[in-house]
């Protein structure tokens, strides 16, 4: 689920959009979707229903389209925080995005949101997860946590 190749930190990153087209973007060159246009549109439509900014600077954009091939996690880590109407109102550094093939909308799309939301209630995982410095580290702090859930 979680795959080196699809962590990318220092992105200089100015907007939601900019955010958006990165993932498509990510996703297409992993093997993740076959359409960077409908990973955009899909991400762009769950955000009008309500905001994925969580809170202290960590973002949960997702989607669920026939344009994704594979069930996956993609994560950027920007340079300087993004405006995303978080709940918390802080910007956005970090963010986590599920990529969901329709045919598994209602299982994995909700299990996956379910285990990433309970993981970011912790403030020390929010904390070693922003002081992370490379996709290693990043994929190291993740793969810890799952662990011990």
């Amino acid at each position: 689920m979680y795959r080196k190749e699809n962590i990318s930190v220092n992105e200089n990153i100015q907007t939601q959009l900019e955010a958006f087209e990165r993932i498509a973007e990510l996703a297409v060159s992993n093997g993740i979707a076959d359409s960077k246009q409908a990973v955009v549109d899909g991400l762009l439509q769950r955000e009008k229903e309500s905001t994925t900014g969580f809170m202290e600077g960590f973002a949960i954009p997702h989607t669920k389209t026939t344009a994704v091939t594979e069930a996956s996690v993609i994560i950027l880590k920007t340079n300087d925080g993004i405006e995303w109407n978080s709940l918390d109102g802080s910007p956005v550094r970090f963010i986590i995005s599920l990529l969901i093939p329709e045919s598994e909308a209602g299982t994995t799309h909700l299990t996956l949101l379910s285990a990433l939301s309970r993981m970011l209630i912790h403030s020390d995982v929010r904390e070693q997860l922003m002081q992370a410095n490379n996709a290693t580290e990043i994929l190291t702090v993740l793969t810890s946590v799952m662990q011990s859930n």
